[in-house]
């Protein structure tokens, strides 16, 4: 990947509408050269997708909140099983394994309080393999969906 290809990913990040005509003109390349990259850079996985980024309080999740899971044990199966199970609820909107304690961060999206606690009772909490969950609120973003630095 060289300081080019770096460019062309800097501004899809910027705006992953553009057509392959305005992308070529701001990285200043014939378009041609410019699609050949831009599809040598999806096939190699540096642009795994495009997708529109909606606000959540638009579509009524005003709630957010940060849940961490400390699972009881570590083993292939059980991780297998919880990682299976919290990809299927559909209001966990990102979830990372973590190095030591705890063992995920889930960042779950709801409408209110409310719902976040019939979630997390319900849902949250009858995981496999769950030995304790931690959540805090979410008070406001202050960087997000941020480009990736080049």
């Amino acid at each position: 990947m060289d300081a080019l290809d770096r460019k062309i990913l800097a501004e899809l990040q910027r705006d992953g509408r553009l057509t392959v005509t305005e992308l070529a003109a701001r990285v200043q390349l014939s378009v041609s050269p410019c699609h050949r990259r831009l599809r040598d850079l999806e096939r190699a996985g540096a642009i795994r997708g495009y997708r529109a980024v909606v606000d959540p309080a638009a579509v009524g999740l005003n709630f957010e909140a940060l849940v961490f899971v400390t699972l009881r044990w570590e083993d292939r199966d059980t991780v297998t099983a919880f990682e299976e199970a919290v990809a299927a609820v559909p209001h966990v909107i990102q979830a990372q394994r973590l190095f030591g304690e705890p063992d995920y961060l889930l960042r779950v999206a709801a409408t209110d309080l409310a719902a976040f606690q019939q979630l997390y009772d319900h849902r949250l909490a009858t995981l496999p393999g769950v030995q304790r969950l931690t959540s805090t609120l979410v008070m406001k973003h202050v960087v997000d969906e941020r480009p990736l630095p080049g």
